[in-house]
């Protein structure tokens, strides 16, 4: 089973969003949730089991779950607000020799995170994937046993916009994978020589 990202995802009562994010645990090398963005406003992101993949195609991602279940999953974003002090530039006439001077302006500030689960990756479509001799390309999608919900290829995207290929590269050639780059143990010579076929996906 292919996990494409940055592709619409369907829900049993219609089309609930993109998939934006894959979740990795890369100690059990396993893909464990795709995050969804919604396709209404606010477009909240949330963490959708991989468990919920029914099937999918290389334009689509569909699940076994109602729009209003993966509404009531928890956003991936979580949003505080919090009070901070920030230095604030002020002036007094009668104080020209101590011009400008700092004062604490209490102010409250958005702090968003990500609700990623402890020790996993959130993996983006486009993250660079490097060689162990420079950058060959970025990720396109990643191939997922749906029974064991383990990695066994990323799927590279290389080549000008007019020219795009794709790379099935297996798991083993693999070297670590993090949030904005997957490292390879293979060169750039050793990723040519892979099969590829024409990427039809813009």
């Amino acid at each position: 089973m292919k996990l494409p990202l940055n592709v619409d995802v369907h829900c049993v009562d219609g089309r609930c969003g993109r998939s934006t994010y894959i979740i990795y645990n890369p100690a059990a090398e396993t893909v464990t949730h795709v995050v969804v963005e919604e396709s209404k406003s606010p477009y909240t992101e949330r963490m959708v089991p991989v468990s919920w993949v029914k099937e999918t195609t290389p334009e689509l991602i569909l699940l076994d779950r109602s729009r209003d279940e993966v509404s009531a999953l928890e956003p991936f974003n979580q949003t505080d607000f919090v009070q901070r002090d920030v230095p604030h530039y002020a002036a007094d006439p009668q104080l020209t020799l101590l011009w400008p001077y700092r004062v604490p302006a209490a102010t409250v500030v958005a702090d968003t995170r990500r609700q990623i689960p402890p020790g996993e990756l959130a993996v983006r479509r486009g993250a660079k994937v490097r060689a162990s001799d420079g950058r060959v390309g970025q990720v396109d999608e990643f191939v997922v046993d749906p029974d064991s919900g383990l990695i066994t290829h990323l799927v590279l995207r290389e080549g000008l916009l007019w020219d795009r290929r794709h790379v099935d590269i297996p798991v083993s050639e693999i070297d670590r994978i993090e949030e904005n780059v997957v490292y390879l143990k293979l060169d750039k010579k050793g990723v040519e020589a892979l099969p590829f076929i024409q990427l039809r996906r813009w």
